[in-house]
């Protein structure tokens, strides 16, 4: 069985996905990592943006959307919207 560490860090790889040749993750990932809601955690790169690298995050375009969307993965209403924010992705 698989507890602890291992386990954590099986959740947190199942949230990585590879787009534009770059492993990031959804901002709605992140938010919920940090216990936080995804506009917070918008507002708070928006805010603070010279604290975080210029690559930091990227928007998706209405395809991309609509490609995340297909999947599975990403099959919720609202997850991967192009207007949830200027921060839809994280590089890692």
């Amino acid at each position: 069985m698989t507890t602890g560490r291992g386990s954590k860090l099986s959740r947190l790889e199942a949230r990585i996905q590879t787009i534009r040749g770059e492993s990031v993750m959804l901002d709605d990932d992140l938010a919920a990592i940090y216990g936080v809601a995804t506009r917070v955690l918008n507002q708070a790169v928006r805010r603070n943006r010279e604290r975080f690298p210029e690559d930091f995050a990227f928007q998706l375009s209405k395809e991309e959307v609509a490609a995340l969307r297909s999947q599975t993965v990403i099959s919720k209403a609202g997850r991967a919207s192009e207007n949830v924010g200027m921060q839809d992705l994280t590089p890692l």
